[in-house]
């Protein structure tokens, strides 16, 4: 199984692939080679038709069969070279709501965040609309204090793209950047490289916990905050979608059924 799964790496790495995905597909292709091997089934279709129903009883959600069919896919087309068509379709993935914060929250969490760096963390992943990676991959080349524009760089699907930076930030953004060299991390480590997005993760749960909000938020729901708030604001959801670098203006259209303003104005009958 070694020797298949370094090949497997290999070739996402040549195909250039994230960290995070290759770890993922790894696990997955993994996963599957050993329940092929328990179950004993010989049909390629049948296994994985098998390996998936697994996941779904114990209770694995779509988005995470999804991604194990995705990975499959890959071993079997990528990796064996084999011809036959794996003929599944990926599972309905829900259709829930996103976690938004109100303006009031937001300010209660970045108030109560004591340490410096993470508060200015929290700040500008709602203010930019950032992605947990994306804040701490964030190099001081990338931001243009002036033009208030920061250059967001490999981001989901290695896509580069612009958003937007508050004039209130800008003087802490300077302070903080002083002395810095253009390809150093504006937020980095007490050891001065990376930062985790564990650690950031961490400090923010903290903060939800200090402004007390019961809200199952986490640093994405700042993100999903950005855009409601902007399309509140009378922004058109085209120019929202740029901003978070969504591929589809459906995948940002979910933010209209937050902010609906006309199921704002009715009133329960109770």
């Amino acid at each position: 199984m070694e020797n298949v799964l370094d090949k497997t790496e290999r070739i996402l790495r040549l195909r250039n692939y994230s960290s995070k995905t290759r770890k993922a597909y790894l696990l997955y292709i993994k996963d599957f080679i050993t329940f092929s091997k328990r179950v004993g089934i010989r049909n390629k279709q049948k296994a994985i038709e098998e390996f998936l129903l697994d996941k779904h009883k114990r209770g694995q959600s779509p988005q995470t069969i999804n991604l194990a069919l995705n990975a499959v896919k890959f071993f079997y087309r990528e990796v064996l070279k084999d011809p036959q068509k794996i003929d599944l379709k990926m599972a309905k993935r829900s259709k829930k709501l996103p976690v938004v914060l109100s303006r009031a929250e937001i300010k209660k969490i970045i108030d109560g965040t004591k340490n410096t760096k993470y508060r200015l963390m929290i700040a500008l992943g709602y203010a930019c609309g950032l992605r947990v990676s994306e804040a701490v991959s964030l190099k001081v080349q990338d931001l243009d204090i002036d033009e208030l524009v920061v250059h967001i760089k490999k981001g989901k699907g290695k896509k580069d793209r612009i958003s937007v930076l508050p004039e209130k930030l800008q003087n802490n953004l300077r302070n903080l950047i002083a002395g810095k060299n253009k390809g150093e991390y504006v937020f980095s480590s007490n050891r001065g490289g990376l930062l985790t997005t564990t650690s950031l993760q961490k400090m923010f749960r903290q903060s939800l916990a200090n402004a007390r909000i019961n809200k199952l938020a986490t640093f994405h729901s700042l993100r999903h905050s950005f855009a409601t708030h902007l399309l509140e604001n009378g922004i058109d959801v085209r120019y929202v979608q740029e901003l978070l670098g969504h591929a589809n203006i459906r995948t940002t259209q979910i933010y209209t059924r937050v902010t609906n303003p006309g199921l704002k104005k009715i009133k329960s009958p109770l």
